[in-house]
């Protein structure tokens, strides 16, 4: 039903993958949900192109979020939320993440 609604595939876990994490990157997008990188490098900058969707760069990596001035930002992450409570959120939502921040040297994992 996701892909339906959104278009396809991709642009739904894209957008589930930003509900769930605020932001993100294409290459972390594509490893969460084992997705050619190309695929959701397109439909990244597609929801860009649209206006869904921010970026800016954090070093050499491009980094995207909600669009704050979308106007319709509320009822779209109302939407997302009902479908990721609704649904298996291993259908949906990555199971675990790699971890975003840095670590200081030498430190145990």
């Amino acid at each position: 039903m996701e892909a339906g609604l959104f278009g396809n595939e991709t642009a739904a876990k894209v957008l589930l993958y930003l509900q769930s994490y605020a932001e993100g990157h294409a290459s972390g997008i594509a490893m969460a949900y084992r997705m050619p990188l190309s695929v959701v490098q397109k439909q990244l900058l597609r929801l860009e192109r649209e206006g869904v969707l921010v970026s800016r760069l954090k070093g050499r990596t491009r980094v995207f979020q909600w669009n704050p001035r979308m106007p319709y930002r509320g009822e779209l992450a109302s939407l997302l939320e009902k479908m990721l409570l609704l649904n298996p959120p291993s259908a949906l939502a990555p199971a675990s993440v790699a971890r975003g921040r840095p670590r200081r040297t030498g430190k145990r994992l």
